[in-house]
Formats: C-alpha cells, sequence, structure tokens
C-alpha cells in the first residue's frame, strides 16, 4: 500500500472516531484494519502512529488548529471532515516531522475529495499559518 493510500486510510479512520463516544482506540484499529482487508504491515504501522499519535496530542493540536484560523472563529465551527484533516497534517508534520510540502499537498488532495469547496483553501491555509509559526 502506498504511502498516499495509507494516509487516506488513516483519515477515514480519525474521521471516523471523532463521530463515536465512548471507543476503545485499539480495538477499533483492528477493526478497521479487518473491515478494510489492512494486512500490508507497514500501512499498519503507519495508521496506527497516526491514531494513536493525534489522539494523544489531542489538545496541543486543537490548540494549534485554534492559533491559526480566523480571531472570530471557534474550533467548533470548522467542519468535522476538515478538523479531521487539520488534525491529520499538523500531527504528520509537527510530532512525524514529515515534509510540510508532502504533508500539505497530500492533505489538500483528500481535502478536494472528502471536504466542501472551500475545504482546499481552508486546509491549506491553516497548514501554512502553522509552517509560518515555524512549529
Amino acid at each position: 500500500m502506498k504511502r498516499s493510500e495509507a494516509r487516506e486510510q488513516a483519515f477515514k479512520l480519525l474521521y471516523s472516531l471523532q463521530l463515536i463516544e465512548d471507543k476503545d482506540i485499539e480495538e477499533q484499529l483492528e477493526l478497521f484494519f479487518e473491515e478494510n482487508n489492512i494486512v500490508d504491515k507497514d500501512a499498519i504501522d503507519y495508521i496506527k502512529d497516526i491514531i494513536i499519535g493525534t489522539n494523544k496530542n489531542n489538545s496541543e493540536i486543537e490548540k494549534n488548529i485554534s492559533e491559526n484560523i480566523k480571531v472570530d472563529w471557534d474550533i467548533s465551527r470548522i467542519s468535522k471532515i476538515d478538523l479531521t484533516l487539520l488534525k491529520l497534517g499538523i500531527y504528520e508534520i509537527v510530532y512525524s516531522k514529515l515534509p510540510y510540502k508532502v504533508v500539505i499537498n497530500e492533505v489538500v488532495e483528500l481535502a478536494k475529495k472528502y471536504g466542501d469547496d472551500k475545504s482546499k483553501s481552508f486546509v491549506n491555509g491553516v497548514l501554512a499559518g502553522v509552517i509560518k509559526k515555524g512549529i
């Protein structure tokens, strides 16, 4: 499985986990891998890292998002899809230290595919703000 495909799968699982109130992450990971027939060890490790890492650092990631949106906006106004994409992108840039150009490009592509008409610009702008702050 290519990295971009694994990133898309991680996005899907991360999004679904935001909709579940009481969740056992390990159980959800195993169910997701089974349901989607994901057996590639590298893809599994990559997806687990994103899911566990974003969950562990969620409050810091959300703080980072809040600091990079318009002053009169609140994080609660962001669509779940855009919020998930931002969390994914920030986690990969800040915590996984992946090249930000690659991450932003791929996250914006996911925004085009899953978000609304304004998602790609919004996600790109917030992630660019994160980069400009030197994080």
